[in-house]
């Protein structure tokens, strides 16, 4: 019993939930992965920048909502160059492990500037930006995602569509109509909101990259995991579970599916 045990154990995902100052979503980050099953950790950018932590020993990167650094200069880019100028190889080595990266809010604003999640495929590409919303201020609301493609994303299989919201000031993807006609023909355009809160190019909220393991997206399904928190709860009968938890357990049946260990 005991070694079927330690074998189960070996199979659980390993999570990294990185934070930076200013990260302010990475509790309801880690608790939806762990109600999941999975082993998670929150580690501060500092140790892995000083070799304190290894990359290499988890399956699954996540870049949590927040205001990292402040959001000085712009939305997460000094975190995206902190990951882009610092942390570039051992990257590079988690990706070609065909392990899994997702970015929310201001995760998926680190991962576009950082030029992890493009078109191209090229890594540490910038190709498109995140700006202040079309409204001129921070939004905090809750909206309805569509999944509108990107069929070769493993984080969004068996999603419809996703209740959940959106806090950000600076949400509107803008890219050059190049990059959108590529993004539109490599199937890399996963979520479009139903109605477009912030001005986004094309209502878009969320899109993958080529190989389908890297996706980012500005709303936050982490905060509807239980539906007690959707607002739609205090006038209907809903599941326990919230509809943003699918995304994760994608994730995590994954790494369980591709992985030994």
């Amino acid at each position: 019993m005991e070694k079927n045990f330690n074998v189960v154990m070996k199979m659980k995902p390993k999570v990294i939930v990185l934070r930076t100052a200013g990260t302010n979503c990475d509790y309801e980050t880690i608790n939806v992965f762990e109600y999941l099953g999975a082993e998670v950790k929150s580690v501060h950018i500092n140790l892995l920048l000083n070799k304190k932590v290894s990359l290499q020993d988890f399956h699954i990167l996540v870049l949590p909502g927040g205001f990292a650094d402040g959001d000085y200069i712009s939305s997460a880019k000094i975190l995206a160059n902190k990951i882009k100028y610092g942390l570039g190889e051992e990257i590079k080595e988690f990706i070609k492990s065909k392990k899994l990266i997702l970015g929310i809010c201001n995760g998926f604003q680190t991962l576009i500037k950082s030029g992890l999640l493009n078109a191209s495929g090229n890594i540490f590409q910038q190709q498109l930006s995140l700006i202040s919303n079309d409204s001129g201020h921070f939004q905090n609301q809750w909206i309805t995602l569509k999944n509108v493609g990107g069929k070769h994303c493993v984080w969004t299989k068996n999603i419809e569509s996703v209740y959940c919201p959106i806090n950000h000031g600076e949400g509107k993807l803008v890219l050059k109509e190049e990059i959108l006609n590529e993004l539109k023909q490599k199937d890399l355009i996963v979520f479009k909101y139903e109605k477009n809160p912030n001005g986004s190019t094309e209502s878009i909220a969320g899109i993958c990259d080529l190989t389908g393991r890297i996706f980012g997206l500005m709303p936050h399904p982490e905060k509807n995991i239980y539906s007690v928190n959707d607002p739609r709860s205090t006038r209907e009968e809903l599941p326990f579970e919230g509809e943003g938890i699918q995304l994760f357990r994608n994730g995590v049946n994954y790494i369980k599916e591709n992985f030994n260990e």
